[in-house]
């Protein structure tokens, strides 16, 4: 079966498209539950961690590099808490990390 490149991306604009829309069309009321409202406030996270952490792993060729880099982006997040630091630091470390492997 061979699929256009503009089904995948129809599709996933359509799914992105309705998990933004439906809560504000269904839910007109404030949100009580703590479960709910716990769910709503992590799942940006969480989806960025499923789509982050995988890539991580295989931007080198060696997994290892990539383990390297997410530890230092670790550290440097945890003591700096800058987000563009914290990328510059998981960089260089995967560079250091590829050159010394």
């Amino acid at each position: 079966m061979n699929t256009s490149p503009w089904t995948y991306i129809l599709v996933m604009a359509a799914v992105s498209y309705a998990i933004r829309v439906l809560p504000v069309t269904l839910i007109r009321r404030q949100i009580k539950n703590r479960f709910v409202r716990s769910l709503f406030y992590y799942l940006p996270y969480v989806t960025l961690s499923v789509m982050t952490v995988p890539a991580i792993f295989s931007i080198a060729e060696d997994p290892a590099c990539g383990a390297v880099g997410l530890v230092a982006a670790i550290l440097t997040a945890w003591f700096t808490r800058n987000l563009f630091l914290s990328a510059c630091g998981a960089c260089l470390a995967v560079l250091a990390a590829a050159l010394l492997l």
